[in-house]
């Protein structure tokens, strides 16, 4: 297979720092370029933010993207049911996909599109998931085009009107396939 730079390593708390920062990047170019509020302010706050980023390390639900040694994505995928969604769906098996970041240096090599694939893969191996669902904020219409771009369909919206990340994206795991050749190793 050769050698792959970029290596899909689970964060640990030593990874906090660096998703922050990652999250932080996206913001200032989302509100530059975009003219969209997503993640202006750190939803509920800056504390709430860091503990639920700390929470998904120490459960090994976060992963982070390397080139070399410098994170250049991150993912949190997670198989537990997420409150967003109305509890009839959560009785379905799914990989609710968060914190989805790519930096600005590598993007454009869709490494997002390979990284929701690789959970949604991932999760329908490990524990029979049909469905990868994400959800994104509400006021960025861009973001709901490239999630439908990349075959998520609209479920709806969360019932929880305060709650900035609540538009509803799925798509069935049955549509994804492994792509080759791979963008990144996983370790």
């Amino acid at each position: 297979m050769g050698y792959l730079p970029l290596r899909l390593c689970r964060a640990d708390e030593n990874d906090h720092d660096s998703i922050i920062a990652l999250i932080e990047a996206a913001a200032r170019w989302l509100r530059r370029t975009k003219d969209t509020d997503q993640w202006a302010q750190p939803w509920r706050s800056e504390e709430d933010r860091s503990n639920r980023i700390r929470r998904d390390l120490t459960a090994g639900k976060t992963w982070v993207l390397r080139d070399g040694g410098i994170s250049v994505a991150t993912i949190t995928a997670d198989p537990e049911d997420y409150p967003i969604w109305p509890p009839a769906q959560q009785r379905e098996l799914a990989v609710y996909v968060r914190r989805l970041v790519v930096s600005r240096e590598h993007a454009g090599r869709r490494i997002g599109s390979r990284l929701l694939d690789w959970a949604g893969l991932t999760a329908r191996r490990g524990y029979g998931a049909r469905w990868i669902r994400v959800d994104a904020w509400r006021t960025n219409k861009e973001l709901h085009a490239y999630y439908e771009r990349e075959g998520f369909r609209f479920w709806g919206m969360s019932s929880d009107p305060d709650y900035p990340s609540g538009a509803l994206f799925q798509k069935p795991t049955e549509q994804l396939q492994a792509l080759w050749p791979p963008l990144f190793g996983e370790e």
